[in-house]
């Protein structure tokens, strides 16, 4: 099975809470304005890989846990739902991803949902350009929210994901 890549970003701070190698992924149709990775939106862009390969450059990094984006990791869900299962079954990373599709849409496609089964959280909802908001911790604008996917499907509703950056009494 192969996943389509743009790139993966090792070791970066953006894409959620420590240090993370992030899947850039090729293929997104909803094209949003202002959208930071345009290069992104067609499939064809990105370089096929076997899920098996992605996985153990995923895996050889003791330090970092994984992030999936893209373009959207939703337009590949079979893949990326193996490449989740892979990295659960053989470690204890924490995965999030992004995705244009909201958590109530996600729930309703059957491959997508069984992609959410091995993903910690998932940041969802589509960039409004007019909703931009720098203060936001890792989204782009304030429609988007970043959701605990256990907690969600145990629940069958969106639940927030509770981040502190300060676990601690300062």
């Amino acid at each position: 099975m192969y996943i389509h890549v743009l790139n993966i970003v090792e070791s970066t701070a953006v894409d959620g809470p420590g240090l993370r190698n992030s899947v850039y992924c090729s293929g997104c149709v909803n094209r949003c304005p202002g959208c930071h990775n345009p290069q992104s939106w067609d499939l064809a862009a990105g370089q096929p890989m076997l899920v098996e390969d992605v996985a153990q450059k995923l895996l050889s990094d003791d330090m970092c846990n994984v992030t999936f984006s893209g373009g959207d990791p939703m337009y590949q869900p079979e893949a990326f739902a193996e490449l989740a299962r892979i990295i659960k079954s053989r470690s204890n990373k924490n995965i999030w991803c992004y995705s244009g599709y909201t958590f109530e849409e996600i729930i309703q496609d059957p491959a997508k949902k069984k992609l959410l089964v091995n993903v910690d959280v998932l940041v969802d909802g589509r960039y409004v350009e007019a909703l931009r908001d720098t203060d936001l911790l890792f989204r782009g604008s304030s429609n988007q929210r970043i959701l605990d996917v256990s907690k969600s499907l145990a629940e069958g509703h969106a639940v927030d994901f509770n981040y502190n950056p300060y676990p601690f009494d300062l």
